[in-house]
């Protein structure tokens, strides 16, 4: 008898035993859903494909992740963009110049509409693919937020098409000029200028061509830089140079205007480049008898019509020797040197930065 009772208890024991194991594999269970928060066993169909909520027909979407909501709405933005692969890809010094011309306002007084304006803000802000929309958050309740970003095909090729029409009205009205006004810097900061436009709407263009629209008659960029290079060899800049010694100085300067395609030279060019040379001995302590000479030159481009100096340059230098004369060779020298090192970087500088005026 007390050992079928010991049986039995033995039997109570063994099942109680089975249904705690049974509980404790199971884990605890999964709370809260959507964006709030939840487990796995909550997880939207979306966060594995994001076509399962936003239809691939008229749609591109991506999802992203994150330990927080807006690290994941980038990150959803981010892979939306990668997704069009280099297609809407700029140069990032064509996208800076655009930026800053339109941040200027330059941009917008070339343009009829102000679709360019909204176009810079909208692009600040959707990681480059304008129109892209943040969709579905969702929290798996242990610190990873999923984010859907999508890109409505229809009101992309809207607005695509829409900002490519107004970046090719705003070409035509900065290179349609007379021929006059065309050999000159105004005259290239305008094809310039229509370059970095014709970039940024050739990564439109492609944009629209990937969700199954086309564009026709776009020029490239390189097209109009072409056309801006032809120009600055069809300007002369004239060479005024005071004070220098075998013309050093002077061919040094012509070399980085040539550098650049300018032609150099004739004393009723529009543009000037007026350079004054000045060298005096320099006393330096504890020179062990050696003689030192200071040379300072200045250079100033000027815009003969204007009236106005374009791009100012100067710089100093010395150089020494046992004797004056000597020094003042190496002077010239250092000058000559610095000259060409220097001078064609500036000013190509200062033209890739020259932005038309209205």
């Amino acid at each position: 008898m007390l050992k079928r009772k010991s049986f039995g208890l033995l039997l109570c024991l063994l099942g109680l035993a089975l249904i705690l194991f049974s509980c404790a594999s199971k884990g605890p269970a999964s709370t809260g859903g959507g964006s709030a928060g939840g487990g796995s066993a909550n997880q939207p169909d979306w966060v594995r494909d994001p076509y399962v909520r936003y239809d691939s027909q008229a749609n591109v979407a991506a999802v992203g992740r994150g330990n927080s909501r807006d690290v994941s709405e980038r990150d959803a933005l981010g892979r939306l963009v990668a997704i069009f692969g280099q297609n809407i890809q700029v140069d990032d010094r064509v996208s800076t110049s655009y930026q800053e011309a339109v941040r200027s306002g330059v941009a917008a007084s070339w343009s009829e509409t102000t679709i360019v304006e909204s176009t810079i803000a909208t692009s600040a802000g959707m990681e480059s693919l304008i129109g892209a929309e943040i969709g579905e958050t969702w929290n798996d309740g242990r610190g990873t937020f999923f984010t859907a970003a999508f890109l409505n095909k229809a009101k992309a090729l809207q607005t695509y098409s829409d900002m490519i029409r107004s970046n090719q009205a705003m070409i035509n009205n900065l290179v349609n000029i007379p021929p006059a006004q065309r050999n000159s810097l105004e005259g290239f900061s305008r094809y310039q200028f229509a370059a970095t436009i014709a970039d940024i709407t050739t990564s439109y263009a492609n944009v629209v061509s990937f969700i199954g629209g086309s564009v026709q008659g776009l020029r490239s960029g390189d097209d109009y830089r072409l056309e801006a290079v032809n120009i600055t060899r069809a300007i002369p800049v004239g060479l005024n140079v005071q004070n220098d010694r075998s013309g050093r100085i002077q061919g040094a300067f012509a070399k980085s205007l040539s550098d650049l395609g300018f032609r150099s030279g004739g004393s009723n060019s529009r543009y000037m480049l007026d350079v004054n040379i000045v060298i005096a001995p320099a006393s330096i302590p504890n020179a062990n008898n050696w003689l030192y000479t200071r040379i300072e030159v200045s250079a100033n481009l000027r815009d003969t019509d204007s009236g106005t100096v374009l791009l100012p340059y100067d710089f100093n230098t010395r150089a020494g020797h046992t004797t004056q004369s000597e020094a003042d060779n190496r002077a010239y020298a250092a000058a000559e040197r610095e000259i060409n090192d220097e001078y064609a970087k500036i000013l190509n500088a200062y033209l890739s930065q020259l932005l038309p005026k209205r």
